[in-house]
């Protein structure tokens, strides 16, 4: 069991963790025809824009309550009012989506109470689904803002009451996975028959494609009609340990049960999954995927040589860090330094023998101190990459200095496969090869092979 400590600088210096609004904006992303908006200053949501923007290359729809220092103080209903009305009538969304910031979590708005007093005096936005979701950024990180948004959502949209439907499986992924994750565990849940209903998918509107028509809302998602009837699943699968309050409110309020795996990546972790799915299916695990098995088992073999006793340094918000943590140590690799960002469940069973929680600043003094051969987190940690001159393996979000970010893999078979040959070839690049001054000739070597004086003398 790991120890999990706590940073108790007074500041983070380079930091790892991103906020709680980020990470709702973020979940907000993977609903169809929304508009997440955070209610706060201009600087806050420009701020997750720019990022945003830099990591998926794509337009980013996000807008803001822009509330000043009169507003602040005065309570922030007109701002509210505005931007609902402003919204709906130029981008017409089917859902707006807010968030707070810690300026209007500090000033105590009531946003909520805002909402139906907007929808009471303007009966014309009845067609538009309002939500809020509070997410104060002076506490916690991005994914627990992922998790109060995909809470918030299953609370304020999905109906009780409905009638199961056979086949239909609601799957909660976590902020951690990407629109490439989210589109293979779509690939396995539906080679089994079944019908995955994901809350919110992202690989509908981030995957990078060229939509027909220019829309002033997100491109593709789920559609506010399926989240309202999250209710008629047959069961729900929720993936990462933050998922774990949504997935009880959805239990809780509709009576679905469901499955939690704390991570969907290497052998043993996506074993559980696929058998979990032939169980709800009642069908046997298709021959495609007892293919891509062994070609992940044939990988790790492969691997396993280039993994042994290397020290790899993992910083990484809490559910990412289990999942990639887990299997380094799998493949033969030694957690020796682990960053994350907020408090888990999950980082006490993590296999190394401290979890801190802090910044880059704390995973460049250990990765330092231990001497490791690779570090693996986000794209800010290239500057502790390149003063400790070890090489840098990106994960995560954000990765603003590479392209393709939404298409990459790590869960499943196939993904696990990725992980392997990706993390392979990092270390393999690190092999020093000889060359030929690495083997100095005698002296009387080279006088042997020097070339008679007239033979030298008639070439000259």
């Amino acid at each position: 069991m790991a120890l999990v400590s706590e940073s108790k600088k007074s500041c983070a210096v380079n930091p790892l963790k991103m906020s709680q609004p980020l990470g709702a904006s973020y979940a907000f992303m993977g609903l169809e025809g929304c508009m997440p908006v955070m209610h706060g200053s201009q600087g806050c949501t420009s701020f997750g824009l720019v990022l945003l923007v830099r990591h998926f290359k794509e337009a980013i729809p996000l807008q803001t309550t822009a509330m000043n220092e009169a507003t602040t103080i005065m309570g922030g209903f007109d701002n509210i009012e505005k931007a609902v009305l402003n919204i709906r009538q130029r981008a017409r969304p089917a859902i707006i989506a807010i968030c707070s910031t810690g300026l209007t979590e500090t000033k105590g708005d009531d946003v909520e109470g805002y909402l139906k007093l907007v929808q009471k005096r303007h009966p014309e936005v009845a067609d538009t689904a309002l939500v809020y979701i509070s997410t104060p950024d002076y506490v916690g990180a991005f994914q627990d803002g992922w998790a109060a948004a995909v809470k918030g959502l299953i609370r304020q949209l999905a109906l009780p009451g409905q009638a199961t439907v056979a086949g239909r499986i609601a799957i909660l992924p976590g902020g951690h996975l990407n629109p490439g994750d989210v589109e293979e565990l779509r690939d396995i849940v539906e080679r089994f028959g079944l019908e995955p209903v994901f809350a919110p998918d992202v690989s509908g509107s981030l995957d990078g494609h060229i939509p027909d028509d220019w829309l002033g809302t997100t491109l593709g998602g789920t559609p506010l009609q399926a989240l309202r009837t999250l209710g008629s699943a047959q069961h729900c699968i929720a993936i990462g340990e933050q998922m774990r309050p949504a997935a009880e409110q959805l239990k809780s309020q509709c009576g679905v049960d469901y499955t939690l795996f704390t991570r969907l990546t290497g052998l043993s972790a996506t074993d559980a999954f696929v058998m979990k799915l032939a169980e709800l299916s009642g069908k046997p695990v298709p021959a495609r995927l007892q293919r891509q098995r062994s070609q992940l088992v044939d990988a790790m073999l492969d691997g396993h040589f280039h993994f042994g006793h290397k020290k790899v340094a993992l910083g990484a918000e809490p559910d990412l860090l289990c999942a990639a943590g887990h299997f380094l140590t799998e493949l033969g690799a030694e957690l020796s330094v682990a960053i994350t960002t907020t408090p888990s469940p999950v980082l006490h069973s993590m296999p190394c023998s401290e979890v801190v929680i802090g910044d880059l600043e704390d995973f460049e003094r250990l990765a330092q101190a231990a001497n490791v051969d690779l570090l693996i987190t986000h794209a800010h940690g290239r500057q502790a990459a390149e003063r400790l001159n070890k090489p840098l393996f990106r994960l995560g979000i954000p990765i603003f200095d590479r392209i393709g970010n939404a298409h990459t893999c790590h869960v499943g078979y196939r993904g696990s496969r990725n992980f392997v040959y990706e993390l392979g070839n990092q270390f393999i690049t690190q092999i020093p090869h000889h060359g030929p001054d690495d083997w100095p000739l005698p002296p009387a070597a080279i006088e042997a092979a020097r070339p008679p004086a007239e033979l030298a003398a008639a070439s000259a």
